[in-house]
């Protein structure tokens, strides 16, 4: 009587061999460097909308809620927070050396093109046409940021503090900005402190 061979295992769910699959991450300093190049040369009126879909939905080099805990981060520290989200991500995969070539990419090329621009402007400035497509870059730019802070949104739902006092804070915050303007420094510290004292109460043991 012959002894059956021995079947392989098989794995337990199909998605295993995707779940170990590796993380998309830069390959090198270079792919480091050229990626905030083109990010920040596409960033016409504010990089947030430009640096949340290349990061997260193109490249996925971090998931939504990580994208919304590193913005937090970099909008409380001091200069610009793009700028402050760059150097985090770079050093995060290389050290210091990252944290050079990502914030070299974000402020190169930029630079130049700032430089070209502002000559252009001095010579142009009175001209009614250009006057005009400023306006209306400004108004896309306003969606645009818009539109990503509804993608951030997101991730509140699953915030220890639930979606009504998340959404109660977003609001307050809007009204000192947007409605009262108050100085950002004192919103951030004043209004994000009481946000993380109350998120660390919830989550306390």
């Amino acid at each position: 009587m012959s002894t059956p061979r021995p079947q392989p295992e098989r794995p337990s769910e199909p998605c295993a061999a995707a779940a170990a699959a590796p993380r998309p991450q830069p390959r090198s300093l270079s792919d480091l460097f050229f990626s905030f190049s083109i990010l920040a040369l596409q960033g016409f009126g504010g990089v947030l909308a430009v640096v949340q879909r290349e990061l997260v939905e193109k490249k996925q080099w971090m998931t939504n809620e990580e994208f919304a805990e590193e913005w937090a981060v970099a909008q409380i520290m001091p200069g610009p927070n793009v700028v402050n989200l760059s150097v985090m991500i770079g050093e995060r995969y290389f050290g210091w050396r990252g944290a050079v070539a990502a914030l070299a990419g974000m402020l190169t090329f930029p630079t130049l093109v700032v430089l070209g621009a502002a000559l252009f402007y001095a010579q142009h400035a009175q001209d009614p046409h250009l006057a005009g497509a400023l306006r209306g870059m400004a108004a896309v730019a306003a969606g645009m940021v818009g539109a990503t802070a509804l993608k951030l949104a997101a991730p509140l739902r699953k915030h220890p503090l639930g979606q009504a006092l998340c959404a109660l804070l977003a609001a307050l915050c809007f009204g000192m900005v947007g409605l009262m303007h108050w100085p950002l420094g004192w919103v951030i510290p004043g209004l994000g402190l009481v946000a993380c004292a109350l998120t660390w109460r919830k989550i306390a043991p």
